[in-house]
């Protein structure tokens, strides 16, 4: 068995998951990657798991945040195969005054393509990074908060079989509720090409994300959470939108005194592109500092 192919770690991965929601110990890492004095993950420490798990539902939440998200998408492209797209996800707030943030999410993905011939492809590469930054008050209303901002899109490609050469920006918003155990809300954006040719064969685009999300929180840090990527591609020939229903559980945890956010969710496109997805599994790691 390949052990470095993508699908064979997102297994061993899942068996991580099912150890750390089944309440298995976690050995301690972070006491030997400190060094004496460190405050790192100081601040994550003095609030619960299940603080910290609310907070990190919420995407202008005052938390810094390394997600690292694997994404399996099944019956991908022409012959139906299996791509994968590692998506590295920092999270860092700069905190202007008292009342108000700047919180920055950055998406770098990392993408294996099966085989999509008569299409060319590559097996592995680096598709366009996403940058947002979102000004956001620093405190609620009542439960309510939002954030609105730029987003940026970075040609950072290894192939033009990734995606487009050409940079892109638009406008992004995120409205979030959040009251007892719940957490809700939606971010949406839309990023067009600056520049670009037109067509089947161009590099300009024009592209919606949609991300309503809802998590309901237990005790110990455990919840369960849907958060479902809904998309458009504006320019695209044939069907546009690709509109998943799914979910899964995740849990809060400490590796030594680093706070970890680990979920598993499934989702299946009711609504797709002619070679897209029928279904993918997620599964994601937060490192909270």
């Amino acid at each position: 068995m390949n052990r470095n192919n993508p699908l064979t770690l997102a297994v061993a991965a899942s068996g991580l998951l099912y150890a750390v929601l089944s309440g298995a110990s976690v050995p301690s890492l972070a006491q030997t990657a400190q060094q004496p004095g460190s405050v790192i993950g100081d601040n994550a420490a003095a609030e619960s798991d299940t603080d910290l798990a609310r907070q990190i539902q919420n995407p202008v939440g005052d938390l810094i945040s390394l997600p690292v998200q694997n994404n399996i998408n099944f019956g991908y492209g022409p012959h139906k195969a299996v791509q994968n797209v590692l998506n590295l996800q920092p999270v860092i707030p700069f905190h202007v005054n008292d009342d108000w943030n700047i919180i920055t999410r950055a998406i770098l993905p990392i993408v294996w393509n099966p085989d999509l011939s008569p299409a060319s492809s590559v097996p592995v590469g680096l598709a366009p990074t996403s940058f947002t930054a979102f000004l956001s008050p620093s405190h609620d209303v009542n439960g309510w908060l939002w954030g609105a901002g730029p987003v940026v899109q970075l040609p950072l490609i290894t192939s033009a079989t990734l995606g487009s050469s050409v940079w892109g920006a638009g406008p992004s918003a995120v409205i979030v509720y959040s009251t007892g155990p719940w957490v809700a809300g939606a971010l949406v954006n839309n990023i067009w090409s600056l520049g670009g040719t037109p067509g089947p064969s161009g590099n300009s685009y024009s592209t919606f994300l949609a991300n309503p999300f809802v998590a309901y929180n237990f005790d110990s840090g455990w919840y369960i959470s849907a958060s479902p990527n809904i998309t458009a591609n504006w320019q695209a020939n044939g069907t546009k939108w690709t509109v998943p229903i799914g979910g899964g559980p995740g849990r809060v945890f400490r590796i030594g005194s680093l706070p970890v956010d680990l979920s598993l969710s499934a989702y299946y496109n009711v609504v797709r592109p002619s070679y897209g997805s029928p279904w993918q599994l997620s599964l994601q790691a937060t490192f909270i500092f």
